[in-house]
């Protein structure tokens, strides 16, 4: 088994300072690494009856697609505000930085879709917190987050309390 913690690189003091980067582009260039880790998250949802695959941008979508694709179900890109083409829903929430818009078609998600929510990171849940609002507005049920890496001491598990997460690795 690949130790996928190993291929992540630390980056101190960005995107500003005092923040502890971690960078996964060393994964996604480590071809039997990002192989292992998209592997084992479609391993971990194999058995689950799902819709669709919500992935937040921009490193969602890494993760997301392949899964959606694996797991045969519909992909539904969650996007930074004025992205999307068409007709959207919007919510604000806050990074552990500064503060943010997400938005998503409000054709995506119907009523009562089964939905995983992909990221590639779990921080303090703004962001997750804030994309499981948008699949609900829409009547969509949250059934599972799923992330590469999950930063423990942010606790981003309590502002996504209820909502069953799976992490693949946890710093």
């Amino acid at each position: 088994m690949i130790d996928l913690a190993k291929l992540i690189r630390d980056v101190p003091d960005f995107p500003v300072e005092g923040i502890l980067f971690k960078d996964i582009t060393t994964l996604l260039n480590d071809a039997a690494g990002f192989k292992a880790a998209v592997d084992a998250l479609v391993a971990h949802y194999a058995d689950a009856e799902l819709d669709r695959i919500v992935a937040v941008e921009s490193r969602g979508f890494i993760f997301g697609a392949p899964m959606a694709y694996a797991l045969g179900v519909g992909l539904v890109p969650v996007r930074k505000l004025g992205k999307l083409p068409s007709e959207t829903i919007t919510v604000e929430y806050e990074l552990e930085y500064g503060t943010s818009q997400l938005e998503m078609h409000t054709d995506a998600i119907a009523p009562g879709d089964q939905v995983l929510i992909v990221d590639d990171l779990l921080a303090t849940g703004g962001s997750a917190r804030a994309t499981c609002e948008l699949v609900e507005r829409l009547g969509g049920h949250v059934a599972g987050l799923a992330f590469l890496i999950e930063l423990e001491a942010l606790h981003g598990r309590e502002a996504l309390d209820g909502y069953p997460i799976y992490s693949l690795i946890r710093f």
